[in-house]
């Protein structure tokens, strides 16, 4: 089968079938790469073929990961999220086979390339470091999930609006903060991602397995899941530019709507298709409840007070999360040119800029998805600790010629902007300058 020009992957020799459907969930990307992924209906890590059925209740992780990503290629996902060796050393007791196909990504882990090679470094100096910084990052984890119930009481009680923009404010950074815990195994604060009317399970596809392995590609779900509303492809195939000055104008009433959004596309999926939604999608009740309960408001108020707090949060989660690293004319995008060195960590490097102007801040970097490389690189480390990780990933980007680029959150701004315009992918790759 000839595949349009335009539809060619950087990443891959197939165009993902899961873009081809009407509507794009966590759910439906999973069954396209179970189509795409010549895994044999079982996991596949590079040129093998695992059946970690027997595995699945003994992970660590938990087993959302494994029951999830069953039938699919895990080959990166697996690296990133596994520091230690003792995974690695499992391996051999689950192999079945040799895959019958090649892989269909072409992004390479060399032993000897950039990501391998700082693994190992971070790896030898998580032995020393000093991991207190992660009670820090617990505590305001903390700290703001009981501030949203606090102001949001406190909004209505005393009819303010500044309690009410607080309350909405403290929703935004408590969903961006439990980020950092969904990564991980299985733990409690987790679910505070779900106060914001998404679900931390969609996430875990949608943002860990997709957007984290494959970023700015065909298969990075958080490029896909805003089309039509914003397209950041530099491709007019799939977005005209009128359309993409006319999503400028509507951007602010899409960020209020984003996290309700969300929510819709997850229960028309489940009417149309399979269920999604589990018993946790009942937790943002308890914001209402708890107006309800400690109020005078009428149930008809309260519902209203608690939409006003989600749009709040929502928009200012859309403001922070869309313009954090990923889109900017000077960042890699599917379609443009790529550096000859396919490794995939140097891959990462390429598809982000990060905001310099958050370092030195641990607020900040967790109510701001900082230190966004290293994140990237090493999802499951706590963000309290990332800081520490600088030199070596200085030193190792050095050795393989690569470049970390940093810039403030007004420019991100408008490069965000700029990126929705362009059309035209970049001719040299990254770092072609340098």
């Amino acid at each position: 089968m000839v595949i349009e020009t335009w539809k060619k992957s950087g990443i891959a020799t197939k165009f993902p079938s899961y873009r081809n459907s009407s509507l794009i969930t966590a759910k439906g990307w999973l069954l396209g790469k179970q189509n795409d992924d010549e895994a044999e209906g079982l996991w596949r890590i590079y040129d093998g073929i695992y059946d970690f059925t027997d595995f699945i209740k003994k992970h660590p992780g938990g087993e959302f990961w494994l029951t999830e990503s069953k039938g699919t290629d895990i080959t990166e996902a697996f690296e990133a999220h596994h520091i230690a060796t003792g995974p690695h050393k499992l391996l051999s007791k689950y192999k079945v086979r040799d895959a019958k196909h090649p892989r269909i990504y072409t992004l390479t882990l060399h032993e000897d390339g950039f990501y391998k090679t700082l693994r190992e470094r971070v790896r030898e100096k998580l032995k020393t470091i000093d991991k207190s910084p992660q009670r820090k990052s617990d505590l305001i984890h903390f700290s703001l999930l009981a501030s949203i119930f606090i102001f949001a009481v406190l909004s209505a009680r005393l009819n303010s609006l500044v309690c009410l923009a607080l309350a909405g404010t403290a929703l935004c950074w408590t969903t961006i903060v439990s980020h950092n815990y969904f990564h991980r195994r299985d733990n409690w604060r987790m679910y505070a991602f779900n106060l914001s009317l998404m679900n931390f399970c969609s996430w875990r596809v949608s943002h860990a397995l997709s957007h984290h392995i494959y970023p700015n590609s065909y298969f990075d779900l958080e490029l896909s899941m805003f089309e039509p509303y914003f397209c950041w492809v530099p491709n007019p195939h799939i977005k005209s530019k009128l359309m993409r000055y006319l999503s400028i104008i509507t951007e602010p009433v899409f960020y209020a709507l984003a996290f309700p959004l969300q929510k819709i596309t997850r229960i028309i999926f489940s009417l149309r298709h399979d269920n999604v939604m589990y018993w946790h999608d009942s937790l943002p009740l308890s914001i209402p409840l708890a107006i309800f309960l400690f109020s005078d408001l009428s149930l008809f108020l309260t519902l209203r007070q608690w939409l006003f707090i989600t749009m709040i949060a929502s928009f200012a989660f859309c403001v922070i999360g869309l313009n954090a690293a990923h889109h900017d004319p000077e960042i890699y995008h599917e379609g443009d040119a790529h550096r000859e060195d396919r490794d995939w960590g140097l891959f990462q490097v390429d598809t982000i800029i990060d905001r310099g102007d958050l370092k030195g801040s641990q607020f900040l970097v967790l109510t701001h998805f900082g230190d966004h490389i290293l994140h990237h690189l090493f999802p499951t480390l706590d963000h309290g600790i990332l800081p520490q990780l600088y030199p070596i990933l200085y030193e190792t980007l050095d050795q393989f010629k690569g470049k970390l680029r940093e810039c403030n959150h007004l420019v991100h701004l408008l490069g965000q902007h700029r990126q929705l315009l362009r059309t035209e992918p970049n001719t040299k790759p990254p770092g072609a300058d340098d």
